[in-house]
């Protein structure tokens, strides 16, 4: 039987019904899941729970592995495992941007046009696939093909809102990742979107808030980043206006005004006048990132395979392997490599 640490967290989690607290004191006690799950008296199958993660081709990224962001690993209340579809693999820096569900038609604009600019210098977009401000980050980083992260407070065989299912295929289509903590079939609850949102900002370098009410979840994310050390940018609005009275009090407690990319981009030390061009984006990155989405969905791949697979030489395809290799992202076994 396949006893994989991942197996028996999946299985804790369904049992704990994706209470972090509750597994954050049980990994403290034990330090192995497996041992954990051993504890545990329950009907819960964990291979029969696991083949149906990997049916859906669902990744699950354990806190310890080398494959967890670690811009997500060293923030406050990090998640002992998420669940992954697609590639949540991301330079930095990287920008969450957050607001309300109601936003007005500007607030979506400005998302929007934020969300394109700084997408021309490869900045990844991570928000939370809700409808308003969210969904209008999500479509300016597609617009530019770039790379964008949505985070669900449901599981991953549940994409909600029903609305954006079409928006969470684009995402994945065009490179990006939708995540969740949360097992599959998880009897999802409100307060799950507000838990969530640690997970936004964790992922993210810094925040920038856009039409955020009084009651809006999105001050939750600022409060998040906040508490992680990561800075929080908000848009300003007329005072009068419900859907900027939460933006007003950040910005009273000392969160940065913006009012256009240029700021963000001062703050991340890149210059405007100049286009980067991401890392993956060379032919080398490119091909690392091909061996690597290879190796995701089948173990043990012979040189031979990925070299037909990849579609390049052999001095590259080495090259590629060596590289992964000692970074200790894959391992080599009689001539096969798995991750």
């Amino acid at each position: 039987m396949n006893t994989a640490p991942e197996i028996y967290y999946n299985a804790l989690n369904i049992l704990y019904k994706g209470d972090f607290s509750r597994l954050q004191k049980i990994w403290d006690k034990f330090q192995d899941w497996e041992a954990a799950w051993q504890k545990e008296k329950t009907n819960i199958d964990p291979v029969k729970e696991w083949q149906k993660v990997e049916s859906l081709g669902i990744t699950l990224l354990l806190k310890e592995s080398a494959w967890y962001p670690n811009l997500l690993r060293n923030s406050l209340y990090a998640p002992l495992g998420i669940y992954v579809l697609g590639d949540i693999s991301c330079r930095e820096p990287s920008l969450a941007i957050v607001g309300t569900r109601a936003a007005t038609p500007a607030g979506k604009t400005i998302a929007a046009e934020f969300a394109r600019e700084l997408s021309e210098y490869k900045i990844p977009i991570i928000s939370g696939l809700a409808m308003g401000v969210d969904e209008a980050a999500h479509k300016g980083a597609l617009e530019l093909q770039n790379k964008t992260i949505a985070v669900l407070g449901t599981p991953l065989d549940h994409i909600y809102p029903k609305q954006n299912e079409q928006l969470a295929k684009r995402i994945l289509e065009q490179g990006g990742a939708i995540v969740s903590e949360y097992p599959l079939s998880h009897q999802y609850r409100p307060q799950n979107f507000l838990i969530r949102n640690r997970i936004i900002s964790g992922l993210a370098t810094a925040t920038l808030v856009i039409e955020a009410p009084q009651k809006s979840g999105s001050l939750a994310t600022a409060r998040f980043a906040a508490e992680q050390g990561r800075e929080v940018f908000v848009i300003p609005g007329p005072i009068h206006s419900a859907n900027y009275q939460g933006s007003l009090e950040l910005i009273k407690d000392g969160a940065t005004l913006v009012t256009e990319p240029a700021y963000i981009l001062s703050f991340f030390n890149i210059d405007p006048k100049s286009k980067t061009t991401s890392a993956d984006e060379s032919p080398e990155g490119s091909h690392t990132n091909q061996i690597l989405k290879i190796l995701r969905q089948k173990t043990n791949v012979s040189a031979e395979q990925l070299m037909q697979s990849v579609n390049i030489g052999v001095k590259e395809l080495n090259q590629s392997l060596a590289m992964l290799t000692i970074k200790g992202i894959i391992k080599e076994s009689n001539g096969k490599y798995h991750l």
